[in-house]
């Protein structure tokens, strides 16, 4: 509440499925987490359904940064710059309306060459356009999980130096360290807190608490 960045948890499975993501939002739950506004995740299969079962009234927000690095798959470096281009017009635009004129051009332009890139936008253009709902202030938070990609980067920079964990226990063990490290250097607030925190403020007002 305090514009800080802070990990919550670390879980350890063999495979990700509903049932596991069910599992942490379960335990964090369990654990005082009252209430999530808004979840930025990159879409994996059942994270969805499993926040909303135990958190009914979070805003699902699929990272754009995801969705245009996959979309980016189908396309040769030739034409990378220009439609990665277009694709900005698309998530960067102003309002929702904006944002579906940006797409309608996009699909005029590019559809017949790479028609799979807006099918995956149009699978999931409720979750990639949530955060069209709330002012700038908080769409700089909400739209990408960079924040959560950093934090990866630097926990592989602890665990690269060993080649083999022989439990989960010894691997828990390094990432709580890391984690320890990695956190010391967390000493600026999220940027424009106070902004954001307002507009929560009033986005969020029957379930904020201050």
């Amino acid at each position: 509440m305090d514009g800080e960045k802070e990990i919550l948890g670390m879980w350890i499975s063999e495979n990700e499925s509903a049932s596991f993501y069910a599992s942490i939002c379960s335990d964090l739950k369990n654990r005082g987490v009252k209430d999530i506004f808004i979840a930025c995740h990159d879409n994996l299969t059942g994270l969805c359904e499993a926040i909303k079962s135990i958190f009914s009234k979070t805003k699902n927000q699929l990272c754009i940064v995801h969705q245009v690095r996959n979309s980016c798959k189908f396309v040769p470096y030739k034409d990378r710059k220009a439609v990665c281009a277009d694709l900005k017009k698309i998530y960067a635009a102003v309002n929702l309306d904006n944002v579906e004129y940006a797409k309608e051009e996009f699909r005029e332009k590019w559809d017949k060459k790479y028609p799979n890139i807006l099918k995956s936008w149009d699978k999931n253009w409720a979750e990639l356009t949530a955060y069209f709902e709330y002012p700038a202030e908080i769409r700089k938070i909400i739209y990408t999980t960079n924040v959560v990609e950093g934090y990866h980067r630097m926990v592989r920079k602890f665990t690269k130096s060993k080649s083999i964990f022989p439990t989960d226990d010894s691997i828990r063990k390094v990432i709580y360290m890391s984690v320890k490290e990695i956190s010391k250097k967390w000493t600026k607030l999220v940027r424009d807190w106070g902004l954001a925190y307002a507009q929560f403020m009033v986005y969020f007002e029957d379930r904020f608490t201050a």
